[in-house]
């Protein structure tokens, strides 16, 4: 499906951005962009709770971008959590009312993928180049490093530290002097050291800044004549003048924003920090990030370029998946799946896609232990790095894995009042299942021609006169699960 205008909501650290694009073919136009700093990264006291003013800023701000992004769907809108959210740990509580005041639900996305999407948006805004670059995103609570050649990344980090995390660590109040600034650079040094083996100066052929933090300190070493773009100078001359102010009240540069300023030396000094531990001597800024990164991997999904349907196929290769097995049960569930699928067409896109990923990655564990694959597959889909995939969508992937044998009512998923399993998942668990036990002897010829219903009370899986007569094991696997089902209150029939 396809649409004309794409909409992608990044709730940072720092600022909360929305942009806008219209779909001109395999390009997109910015039609629409609007920025507030809500600072959600200072609201998180010592225990990682959000405190209540940061998330009514927050809310406040989602209120005001949901009337730009009223009329679009769902489809059409990728609204997208980071580091403080993937910090707090009342992040949850906080989602459920974010999603209903903005309207469209919202992922926290893991720091890699973070990566991924920004290095996304920082090529699709410059020139192509043959050389590798390093592309360097200092974010409110993180900072993302990347190298890639052309539009793939191929190294990623995310390092826990940021402009409003460092501002509020080592320049409380605001007050910055030369003991506070020193200690953190060289706490950014300390911390860029251990991805310095990996991203430093023999790994790429130019450094490019991206968001905020970074665009803001070009502008003010350009705006005074310091250096054009960012050099090792240019940083030294503004280090003077930040000390020279003392605090960010007083800080009045030439460049530099009022909404900057709380966040200037925190920004700066992990800046400072990277230069010197990777060897960087000349930096450019780009206009991409993180939100233009959002809108183009939402244009590969309609294009037949979903970065998702890739991972998945890596981990297939990488944890050697029996591809003919995991076709059978794809085929087979699908085919189920599509007699049963829900009346509302993204809703059924949405888990058409979602039961066929299970299907090719449910055997993922076996390439650890035949015993027990389907938790080991459960853990590795929950915790791997999978690119295009939020956190709530490995999950899901997880839950789907872990599910397609065992008792159900020894999972907490199935059997939890906080947080109980949706209707359209308890349909793919049960499809995935029965497909697994169809296909227990891994051999297309001996499939049946099975239909499935769904029942006032459960689910109905109805199979040829005579089929299961002349399949007793597979009978008696079907009596087990139906009475698995029945001790969690859904009548499951066979016939």
């Amino acid at each position: 499906m396809s649409y004309e205008t794409l909409a992608a909501v990044d709730l940072g650290s720092n600022s909360f951005k929305l942009q806008i694009a219209r779909v001109q073919g395999e390009q997109l136009y910015l039609l629409d962009a609007l920025k507030e700093p809500v600072r959600l990264a200072a609201g998180l006291d010592k225990n990682k709770q959000l405190d209540a003013d940061s998330q009514e800023r927050a809310l406040n701000c989602l209120r005001r971008f949901s009337e730009r992004l009223r009329g679009l769907p769902e489809e059409a809108v990728r609204c997208v959590g980071t580091s403080a959210l993937r910090v707090a740990k009342n992040s949850r509580k906080f989602l459920e009312q974010a999603e209903l005041v903005l309207g469209f639900p919202i992922e926290i996305i893991a720091g890699r993928e973070e990566a991924r999407l920004i290095y996304l948006g920082v090529t699709h805004s410059l020139p192509a180049s043959s050389g590798r670059r390093l592309v360097i995103d200092i974010g409110g609570g993180s900072t993302e490093c990347i190298i890639g050649s052309g539009v793939q990344p191929e190294k990623r980090e995310s390092l826990l530290m940021g402009c409003v995390n460092f501002s509020m660590r080592f320049f409380p109040d605001g007050k910055i002097e030369k003991s506070s600034l020193k200690e953190a650079e060289m706490e950014a040094r300390l911390i860029v050291q251990s991805v310095e083996a990996e991203f430093g100066r023999d790994f790429w052929d130019e450094a490019i800044g991206a968001s905020g933090s970074i665009r803001a300190i070009a502008d003010i070493l350009e705006e005074n004549g310091w250096s054009k773009g960012i050099t090792p100078e240019g940083l030294s001359k503004l280090r003077e003048a930040i000390l020279k102010a003392g605090h960010a009240d007083k800080l009045e540069l030439a460049g530099l924003r009022a909404d900057r300023r709380p966040v200037l030396a925190g920004g700066f000094a992990i800046l400072s920090g990277l230069f010197a531990e990777l060897g960087i001597s000349q930096m450019q800024p780009a206009s991409g990030a993180l939100r233009e990164g959002i809108l183009y991997d939402l244009l590969g999904r309609m294009s037949d370029r979903d970065m998702r349907e890739e991972t998945v196929s890596e981990f297939t290769r990488r944890y050697h998946v029996d591809m003919k097995q995991a076709e059978r049960i794809e085929t087979l569930a699908l085919h189920l799946f599509k007699e049963l699928a829900p009346s509302d067409i993204a809703e059924r896109e949405d888990a058409r896609q979602f039961l066929a990923w299970a299907a090719r990655l449910h055997e993922t564990g076996i390439s650890i232990a035949h015993s027990g694959y389907h938790k080991h597959g459960a853990y590795i889909l929950a915790n791997a790095d999978m690119p295009g995939f939020s956190r709530k969508d490995q999950s899901r992937l997880a839950l789907l894995v872990r599910a397609q044998r065992g008792s159900l009512a020894k999972n907490p998923q199935f059997t939890s009042p906080e947080s109980p399993l949706s209707e359209a998942d308890r349909l793919l668990v049960w499809l995935l299942r029965q497909s697994v036990i169809l296909c227990r002897s891994r051999d297309e010829n001996s499939l049946p021609q099975a239909k499935a219903d769904i029942t006032p009370k459960g689910f109905r899986l109805r199979l040829p006169d005579g089929w299961l007569e002349n399949n007793p094991l597979t009978l008696r696997a079907l009596e087990e699960e139906s009475a698995d089902w029945n001790a969690i209150g859904v009548r499951v029939e066979f016939n």
